[in-house]
């Protein structure tokens, strides 16, 4: 298909989207990175967030939350690696509240800069996660 891109999103347990694109928006660690067809080639960090795929054809965005990982641009392809990704109706409001709640009270019991260190990148994902949750409420 002409002024498409061929997109992968793929967490540690298995591919999550694998289809073409019109256009890609994700979390980069400097800020929100919008991809289109024939971008040129890069390789970054992403942080948690949302990943908003628009599909030819289609009116509603495939939207795919994701815990961080890399991303792999090339003039055809965007690769998205992540150890989580979940797609929008799998996220779970519950699920995310008690991950926040543990990744808190860790913060409270570590000692080490490496144990407070986790704890955060813990605690910065539930809340991306609930922050995704929200938006897409207010979206239906």
């Amino acid at each position: 298909m002409a002024n498409t891109i061929h997109v992968d999103v793929v967490s540690a347990e298995e591919s999550i989207y694998s289809g073409d694109a019109e256009f890609v928006v994700l979390p980069g660690i400097m800020g929100e990175l919008g991809i289109y067809p024939k971008h040129t080639p890069l390789v970054t960090q992403i942080k948690p967030g949302v990943v908003r795929i628009k599909v030819p054809g289609q009116a509603e965005e495939q939207i795919v939350f994701v815990q961080g990982g890399f991303l792999e641009i090339q003039p055809d392809v965007v690769t998205v690696l992540s150890d989580t990704a979940i797609r929008a109706r799998d996220l779970d409001e519950a699920k995310a509240l008690e991950a926040k709640r543990v990744a808190e009270e860790a913060m409270q019991n570590k000692t080490s800069k490496a144990e407070i260190a986790a704890a955060e990148g813990e605690l910065a994902g539930a809340i991306a996660q609930l922050a995704a949750i929200r938006k897409l409420r207010g979206r239906r």
